[in-house]
């Protein structure tokens, strides 16, 4: 039965830079336009963060991977676009990392200036718990009384649903992702399980090219929201366009101080 599954599991790996592929500047146009549409212009993907349980304790270092949640777990990045196709992931760090200090692990961190990868004004939207950046937009922090910061977040919150969708589909078509059933005791073993959420992540973008039905009445969704996701304010689309200029100001005016005193970026 292993043979059987790590043969499946290398044909899989096999389709993996086609299943799993940055859309190209066709596609990041079309991400970009349906973005728009919500208010975000130059937006081609959503960022989030997952924790996948562990039914063990690792052997090596498990107390890292006690979570926020008082489980063992590994912190996977998900980068999806607007159908809920997985165009980037990063899993392997524990899951007590922050979702930053994940995505600054990832290969795809020293490439967020890339020409090949984005276009200029093009930009991923994820959620507070990164920090802004030119190619990457967050929400606020702290909001305190500023209603323009409430609205732009909320605004954020009601964009990046489709990351959370994506996030809760692929947990519910692969029930092995709720939760690991195999001890990590080794790097070998580790390798293993990354492999595993390889697979299932190729699976899912196969579902999702072939526009296969997903009922969500036969098979419902968890939703990982962190977000209070209230109605959206009066003139979302012109609120969030407002919100993401002043948003990117500010970015540029931290992100410049920051080069000039080679002090590190703030929040």
């Amino acid at each position: 039965m292993v043979n059987y599954t790590n043969r499946v599991m290398t044909a899989l790996e096999s389709v993996m830079g086609h299943e799993i592929a940055w859309p190209d500047r066709q596609e990041r146009a079309v991400n970009s336009a349906h973005f728009a549409g919500l208010g975000f212009p130059g937006c081609i993907g959503l960022v989030d963060g997952t924790l996948v349980k562990l039914f063990h304790r690792p052997r090596d270092d498990g107390e890292t991977y006690f979570d926020r949640k008082s489980n063992y777990s590994m912190n996977v990045q998900v980068i999806c676009d607007q159908n809920e196709r997985v165009i980037y992931f990063f899993a392997g760090m524990p899951g007590s990392c922050h979702d930053l200090i994940c995505l600054r692990r990832s290969s795809l961190w020293g490439r967020l200036g890339s020409a090949q990868l984005f276009d200029n004004g093009q930009y991923l939207l994820g959620d507070s718990g990164y920090i802004p950046l030119d190619r990457l937009v967050c929400s606020y922090k702290r909001t305190a009384s500023d209603m323009d910061k409430v609205d732009f977040n909320t605004c954020v919150a009601h964009a990046r649903v489709g990351n959370e969708h994506c996030i809760g589909i692929l947990k519910a078509r692969w029930h092995s992702l709720k939760e690991i059933r195999m001890q990590l005791r080794n790097p070998a073993e580790n390798a293993y399980v990354i492999r595993w959420m390889r697979c299932c992540i190729i699976l899912h973008n196969f579902l999702i090219w072939r526009r296969a039905e997903w009922s969500k009445d036969d098979h419902p969704i968890e939703v990982e929201r962190e977000d209070d996701l209230g109605p959206p304010p009066q003139g979302a689309r012109s609120c969030s366009r407002r919100g993401l200029e002043r948003r990117q100001a500010v970015q540029r005016t931290c992100l410049e101080i920051n080069r000039m005193s080679g002090g590190l970026l703030c929040r």
